[in-house]
């Protein structure tokens, strides 16, 4: 089994105002995952003391990150990463097709081994706009990512998609690859993190792979270390029966 995560973390900072990267490694390790993508991470920015908050959380937990700068500010940095602890290699990282005025996106592709396995992961944090956000899922689907070759099964895509499901790119990626979530479309929303009412984070998995279950990371603790709860989901990467719709369930607080 490969355990996978997906937190936007707003740059470590909690609804208590308080820049925490131990805080938000604390709710990642409550439940062990293999693998973890974050979005909204800062890496040398005046604004959160100039500290690579990938490299802060990934030693909490004893991992090795990947990150990719979506934003570039002087010398200060703004992206993405993939923590692991398991065998990994950076496939590529790179831009999504953006508008003047928006807030600059990309992507991130690591090949992980879990066992005699090599998984493909890519995870990305997409626009507010919704054409932004067509134009951005088309690059995702083309040939720089998952339609690459190289990007053969199992393949898992995560992070913070903001959009719900049965919009036009969540029905686009889903096409390529299968919500983990099957067809609960509105279960296990995961915005605003102190009442989630929205599900814009996902997970999508090739065909091969099945799904054990899904859930949030509820609890004190995860209500407050961000404005987004994590989505954890439990993959079957070389299943001997085929795929079932997970049952989710939330955490207890």
């Amino acid at each position: 089994m490969l355990r996978v995560l997906t937190y936007n973390v707003r740059r470590c900072l909690g609804a208590d105002g308080r820049l925490a990267p131990e805080r938000i490694a604390a709710v990642i390790a409550a439940c062990r995952a293999d693998v973890v993508a974050l979005q909204e991470l800062d890496v040398g920015r005046a604004r959160s003391g100039g500290i690579d908050q990938a490299e802060a959380i990934a030693a909490h937990l004893g991992m090795r990150s990947h990150f990719h700068p979506a934003m570039r500010v002087m010398e200060e940095l703004y992206g993405d990463a993939i923590l692991t602890a398991l065998p990994s290699r950076l496939v590529r990282a790179g831009a999504l097709p953006g508008r003047a005025g928006c807030e600059p996106r990309g992507a991130l592709w690591a090949a992980i081994t879990a066992g005699d396995t090599e998984v493909q992961v890519v995870t990305t944090h997409l626009g507010l706009d919704r054409r932004e956000r067509r134009a951005q899922a088309e690059a995702l689907l083309g040939p720089a990512f998952l339609a690459d070759p190289a990007c053969r099964d199992p393949v898992v895509l995560l992070g913070d998609f903001n959009t719900l499901p049965g919009s036009s790119v969540h029905r686009r990626l889903a096409a390529r690859l299968p919500d983990a979530q099957g067809k609960g479309a509105w279960l296990r929303p995961t915005f605003p993190a102190r009442l989630p009412l929205l599900r814009i984070d996902h997970v999508f998995v090739s065909r091969g792979i099945a799904v054990r279950e899904v859930r949030t990371l509820g609890g004190r603790l995860a209500r407050v270390a961000s404005d987004h709860l994590a989505l954890v989901a439990d993959l079957d990467l070389a299943p001997v029966f085929a795929p079932h719709i997970p049952v989710p369930r939330e955490e207890p607080a």
